[in-house]
């Protein structure tokens, strides 16, 4: 097998990271993603692409936040994990795949193809999600009228309700700050990453209870990639009420009454719980979404 070549791509040679198959359907899925000519990678064998990746941020960003495209050729799972291991930032990978794609035997080959290349690069599973897509044919779902909601200047508030909210979670990415580096962790990723999103600070909201408890918090967002339920919790001790539902409803029609044609969401499959909530309210899944991270880090460059 002769030598594999590892280029980081520029603005003119970018057409090469076109030049691999697309089974899982990344492209689709992607449309409206920007990706930076510079952080895309490609390994080549024979001049010919074997494995590709993006590495994705927003549009100020100085680093990137994660690799959400990662495709490797049959047979070439060593040249996708040395396209991931010689990368220069070591982030977390998505890997996005089609609905059903386990049911499929094709679409499960190729969905394997790329966890043994990450795998092989050091990466290991952290969660499986399901991605969801609210469109306006879906009808809004009606607003439950249980809780009362108030926008809430004071970012310390959001934080104590986050420390209340993750102190009992099974969301993997807030499980896994908290093992990392506590509740304060956990609450403080979720503050920085709603300010990164590019949508306005008055868009959050508390949600109280008649008697005026705290019940939870929800958070409509823009993403780069547009409108989404950028978050929904419920503190612990008003669990078991289905105010999760409420929340995801005022959340959906907030974006809607500003102007939103959809809402994309995600939560972990495990999380059953959101799960239902999402179907309640009309949110087909649309694809689902394999999350690996690095069990090891480096600061080589691109």
């Amino acid at each position: 097998m002769t030598d594999l070549v590892i280029r980081t791509l520029s603005a003119s040679d970018a057409h090469l990271f076109d030049a691999l198959p697309d089974p899982l359907g990344a492209r689709e899925a992607h449309r409206r993603t920007r990706f930076r000519p510079d952080w895309k990678r490609v390994a080549l064998r024979d001049g010919e692409v074997v494995a590709r990746g993006a590495w994705w941020g927003g549009p100020d960003d100085p680093e990137p936040v994660n690799i959400n495209w990662f495709d490797v050729a049959e047979g070439e799972e060593k040249a996708g994990a040395e396209l991931l291991r010689s990368a220069p930032r070591q982030v977390e990978l998505e890997i996005n795949l089609p609905g059903g794609w386990r049911d499929d035997p094709a679409l499960h080959a190729a969905a394997e193809t790329r966890f043994t290349a990450a795998r092989a690069a050091g990466y290991e599973l952290l969660v499986e999600r399901f991605l969801y897509r609210w469109t306006p044919d879906r009808g809004l779902p009606d607003r439950p009228g249980r809780l009362n909601f108030r926008p809430e200047p004071d970012d310390t508030v959001f934080f104590d309700a986050l420390r209340r909210i993750h102190s009992v979670t099974l969301d993997a990415h807030a499980l896994k700050a908290v093992e990392e580096g506590g509740l304060d962790q956990a609450a403080q990723e979720e503050l920085d990453f709603f300010h990164w999103c590019p949508s306005p600070r008055d868009w959050w909201r508390t949600a109280h209870t008649p008697d005026g408890d705290l019940a939870g918090i929800h958070i409509p967002a823009h993403n780069p990639s547009g409108p989404t339920i950028g978050f929904i919790g419920v503190v612990p001790e008003h669990r078991g009420h289905g105010y999760a539902y409420d929340l995801l409803v005022e959340c959906t029609r907030h974006l809607v009454e500003q102007g939103a044609e959809y809402v994309s969401a995600a939560t972990d499959c495990g999380n059953t719980p959101m799960a239902a909530c999402f179907a309640k309210a009309g949110f087909p899944v649309v694809r689902e979404r394999v999350n690996f991270h690095p069990a090891t880090a480096t600061t080589a460059e691109l």
